[in-house]
């Protein structure tokens, strides 16, 4: 191929390159961005073989410089830096717009929680937890984020603590994620046995169940636009005083009601959560005021802010 074509053929792929590539970065995730930085990216590796060999004398003789060698050193040094993560580094990929494929991401700063969940394009969810008077960033509590609907159901579990003993820390959390679970799995087995069975779509009464966040939060029709809240847990095991060897977690939680529109909301303490005993022998977990016997577990917020931009479609 003619070496005006490779250059000027290499120059439009870069530029594409360098568009997409913005647009990954400070964008919302994108499978169609993703798709065109990836398959144009070897195209380019094409083209630039075609330049190489219609300039392998010239590239063979810049690479036996010392220049070479300076550049390699600094190339491989960027790398490492950006692998490596310092906190700079860090707080340029923090301005990135684009999650990945999962919609959430959270982050933990000395005594500063974020937790970023954007169910869609156009609606963006940031969580911020900073730590109170009881907070130790070197032994931080465990906390656990989800959501739940105004039935009390959990939709979708944001984050929890993935150490040790979390199932037991978080057992509030945890109760409600293994009933979301349960009921999940019974959908899912009568879904089943009713396209085994060949019953009719239009008789038949099957679950009609979405168990995409998004369908809660954000519905597609406005008329089934229904309250959620988002909820925390957050424990700290051997925080115990004269009334209890272990304080109990404590829940905070805040209503989000779509139709009435609010850019901040603060999340409040609603409770502390208890087992009980059911007459099947079931054990559920339910959610008592807090009274003067929890002292230093309410120490473990300052405060809990939730910020939603809506973006108008």
């Amino acid at each position: 191929m003619k070496r005006h074509w490779v250059s000027t053929l290499i120059a439009m792929l870069f530029a594409t390159l360098a568009v997409t590539g913005v647009m990954g970065f400070f964008f919302p995730f994108n499978l169609l961005t993703v798709s065109v930085h990836s398959l144009v990216g070897f195209v380019f590796i094409a083209a630039v073989g075609l330049h190489i060999r219609n300039h392998y004398h010239q590239l063979r003789q810049y690479f036996t410089r010392r220049s070479a060698v300076m550049l390699g050193v600094f190339v491989v040094g960027l790398i490492t830096v950006i692998l490596w993560q310092p906190p700079a580094v860090t707080a340029i990929i923090g301005l990135s717009n684009n999650l990945g494929p999962d919609p959430g991401r959270f982050k933990h700063d000395g005594q500063r929680m974020l937790y970023r969940y954007d169910p869609a394009d156009h609606y963006r969810m940031l969580l911020e937890v900073m730590g109170g008077s009881a907070y130790d960033p070197d032994d931080p509590p465990f906390v656990a984020i989800w959501i739940e609907n105004r039935s009390g159901d959990q939709i979708k579990s944001l984050h929890h603590s993935k150490r040790d003993g979390y199932e037991t820390q978080l057992a509030y959390w945890h109760y409600k994620r293994r009933e979301y679970l349960k009921y999940k799995a019974e959908h899912d087995a009568k879904s089943e046995a009713e396209r085994q069975d060949d019953l009719d779509a239009v008789s038949s009464a099957t679950t009609n169940a979405s168990f995409d966040p998004a369908d809660s939060i954000v519905p597609d029709d406005p008329g089934r636009d229904a309250p959620f809240r988002v909820m925390i847990e957050i424990n700290q095991p051997g925080d115990g005083n004269e009334h209890h060897a272990d304080q109990p977690a404590l829940v905070y939680s805040v209503e989000v009601d779509n139709r009435d529109p609010r850019t901040f909301q603060v999340l409040e303490i609603v409770g502390y959560p208890k087992a009980e005993q059911g007459e099947d022998g079931e054990t559920t977990w339910s959610l008592y005021y807090v009274d003067e016997t929890i002292t230093t577990a309410v120490d473990l917020l300052d405060s809990a802010v939730l910020k939603i931009a809506r973006d108008k479609r």
